[in-house]
């Protein structure tokens, strides 16, 4: 057995083991794509493509180039030049060109190389803070430099420079002064070939080293947590074993984590009860077949004695072998009742009662048993509110429990019987002088077959009475109690049932359920 619970411990280290590698793994999987995908599909940042523009924009000698036309040459051959001198430069540089004229409404376009604005079209400009200090040495006095982005009207992102030429020259301030001049490039993103390339290298030994650090983790974690979970299932199917076995009082200690001391302590609870049920199972076998045995051995002997013809008193023994046979009728009875009880089989007839009244008239019935044995039988009672059950149920608990103090109470003793309301019920205390129950067997004395008064020879009783008593109080949503001083010290049962009004809410709450 011990290598098989070694193996289980074993066996659940390394399953814990495994699936905190699996999930170390997978969170480092996910870590890792997420951080590619979101590297790859992020924008390229500005500033090589803003130096780039500026470095070509250098390149863009269009004031030098007019400055070189004819001074006669007119504004409008001018103005015609100038598309020319814009889409052979953006076809020369493989770049986009753009003129724009500034206006009180916006930015117009006077010229697109890739043709995607119409003339006169609005274009806006988000304008970056970006300066190229290269590109700010060479630009004439007076001159701006302007960088940003903007989208075409199909959508695209783009990436300009941008300049804005200030002259003296009268003919040529017609041209430059409201006009931006434009070299743009397609927005670039960075994919992610492009980004394993640039932190492939670089990301690689952070992962690994996280990876390391969480399997060293994880081994420790899966120790710590196996030896935890483990040895505290490994005490409870080590206790299995020993109840399976036969050792009921086999007790596991409550430890380790809520669900295991819980398991613990519904295990210990499950031996208490079992040793208990096993207890009171083979009390009930040495019980019954004690009860059975004596009224058998009874009427086998004096049935012999009168065959024999060796009876002194023929009628005599035939009236022992006739009560004998009754009390083994009664117990067959009682069993059966109890039985019907226990898997509430057994039919009651529920109507309203008057325990009072029900009280005095069992106390009556008694009085001349009492008087007989020259005891003082006392009832006394209060209003008290109706109940719903079975009456003559209940008499049977009342005459059980009443004629047990008159049996077990000495000549010139006491019984008191008190009904009176409590607790939303109706409450009936039997006290009496007699003989007392020794205070531990008090918790016993309602189970089947259990005595007191074990030898009271023939007059005693089936051990059945106080068992059904309790079964019929708890079929009514009643309850049932004993108390005792001890030895001599008289005993005390209480029966306690709910009223009428309380018992209809508790039907109505379980009709609800």
């Amino acid at each position: 057995m011990k290598p098989r619970r070694r193996r289980t411990a074993l066996g659940l280290r390394l399953r814990l083991l495994i699936s905190y590698l699996v999930l170390l793994m997978v969170a480092l999987g996910v870590i890792a794509s997420a951080l590619f995908v979101l590297l790859g599909n992020r924008p390229a940042p500005a500033a090589p493509t803003y130096e780039r523009l500026a470095a070509l924009t250098q390149g863009l000698n269009l004031l030098n180039t007019i400055a070189d036309l004819p001074r006669d040459a007119d504004l409008a051959f001018i103005q015609e030049q100038i598309p020319e001198l814009l889409d052979a430069f953006a076809q020369s540089r493989n770049v986009r060109t753009l003129q724009i004229r500034l206006t009180s409404e916006g930015p117009l376009v006077l010229y697109d190389s890739a043709d995607r604005f119409e003339v006169g079209q609005t274009i806006r400009l988000l304008v970056d803070a970006y300066k190229s200090e290269p590109l700010g040495r060479v630009l004439p006095r007076g001159s701006e430099q302007f960088f940003g982005g903007f989208s075409d009207p199909g959508g695209s992102e783009w990436l300009f420079g941008g300049l804005r030429f200030r002259q003296a020259r009268p003919f040529v301030d017609l041209l430059v002064d409201d006009n931006l001049w434009i070299l743009a490039e397609p927005r670039p993103t960075v994919s992610l070939q492009e980004t394993l390339a640039d932190f492939g290298s670089a990301l690689a030994p952070p992962l690994v080293q996280a990876a390391i650090a969480g399997i060293v983790f994880a081994v420790i974690l899966a120790a710590l947590i196996s030896r935890m979970i483990a040895k505290p299932v490994q005490r409870v199917a080590l206790a299995a074993t020993d109840v399976a076995r036969g050792d009921y009082d086999v007790q596991v200690p409550a430890s380790g984590p809520p669900e295991l001391r819980s398991l613990a302590e519904s295990f210990n609870s499950m031996t208490a009860e079992v040793l208990a049920s096993n207890n009171a199972q083979r009390d009930f076998l040495s019980n019954v077949s004690h009860d059975l045995r004596t009224p058998l051995t009874s009427i086998q002997g004096y049935a012999q004695a009168l065959i024999d013809g060796a009876a002194d008193d023929p009628k005599a023994a035939a009236e022992i072998i006739y009560e004998e046979a009754g009390r083994l009728n009664r117990m067959v009875i009682e069993l059966t009742d109890l039985q019907q009880l226990q898997a509430g089989r057994l039919s009651m007839s529920r109507e309203s009662i008057d325990m009072s009244r029900l009280v005095n008239d069992v106390v009556q019935s008694l009085q001349v048993v009492a008087d007989k044995q020259n005891i003082q039988l006392v009832s006394s009672s209060s209003p008290t509110p109706l109940i719903i059950a079975d009456g003559d149920r209940l008499a049977q608990v009342l005459m059980n429990l009443i004629g047990n103090a008159v049996k077990f109470t000495p000549a010139g003793g006491q019984v008191r019987v008190r009904t009176e309301t409590r607790d939303s019920g109706v409450a009936v205390d039997i006290q009496d002088t007699g003989i007392g129950i020794p205070p531990h067997e008090l918790r016993r004395v309602f189970e089947r077959f259990y005595q007191v008064d074990k030898a009271r020879g023939p007059q005693r009783g089936t051990g059945l009475g106080l068992a059904i008593a309790k079964e019929i109080v708890d079929a009514h949503g009643g309850a049932i109690s004993a108390h005792s001083g001890g030895r001599d010290q008289g005993a005390a049962f209480r029966v306690w049932l709910p009223s009428a009004s309380q018992f209809r809410q508790r039907i109505v709450a379980i009709d609800d359920d």
